[in-house]
């Protein structure tokens, strides 16, 4: 099985996401976080899964993977939110999560993330999309969600595991894990190709 492989590797996880942890923790593997800090920006032309997977590239690029040994597996995600072309990046503050949420109210936006998985030999990188709708929310649920829950670390101010994500989605369509911010089961296919080229 994958996870008695896995044992073989020391997994590095290149994210500052609690979600991002909390998901490859209950996935069963052993980790450890590296920091790496990149100016998350990109040439506008690009589409969304062409962005996503840019910045997941770019959270390894700081590294010198010669340096770490073969047997070393890094793993990096982005995930943006979409909506009528316009891509949703994380609040500066309440008033501009609220405007977020308003404008994803009743309405039906894209999750996408982008996952790179590398290894001083070569790098992995691919994307999953995620349809998500919402129910119309009132102006006080919407004030509600974001002055309880702050949410102002999340692409486009919500975290699907939360309030709003119980009361507030209609649908979704695709990987509820990519809407929370890593598409376990893309992981999974990328990792048992890695092992299995090595």
């Amino acid at each position: 099985m994958l996870l008695d492989e896995l044992k073989n590797y020391k997994i590095y996880l290149a994210s500052k996401s609690p979600r991002r942890r909390e998901l490859l923790k209950e996935m069963g593997m052993d980790y450890e976080l590296l920091s790496t800090d990149v100016e998350e920006s990109y040439d506008p032309s690009l589409t969304p899964a062409e962005v996503v997977q840019y910045l997941s590239k770019l959270k390894l690029s700081t590294l010198n993977m010669a340096n770490y040994p073969a047997n070393t597996i890094f793993i990096a995600c982005d995930t943006i939110v979409v909506i009528d072309g316009q891509v949703i990046g994380k609040p500066h503050d309440n008033a501009e999560a609220v405007a977020m949420v308003r404008a994803l109210s009743g309405r039906t936006h894209t999750v996408y993330s982008g996952l790179t998985v590398a290894t001083s030999q070569r790098a992995l990188v691919d994307y999953r999309a995620t349809e998500v709708t919402f129910e119309k929310l009132s102006e006080e649920e919407i004030e509600y969600y974001v002055s309880t829950y702050k949410p102002l670390d999340k692409a486009g101010a919500y975290g699907v595991q939360e309030w709003i994500g119980y009361v507030g989605i209609k649908a979704i369509e695709g990987s509820f894990y990519n809407v929370m911010g890593l598409p376990t089961r893309l992981l999974w296919e990328m990792l048992k190709q890695v092992v299995k080229e090595r």
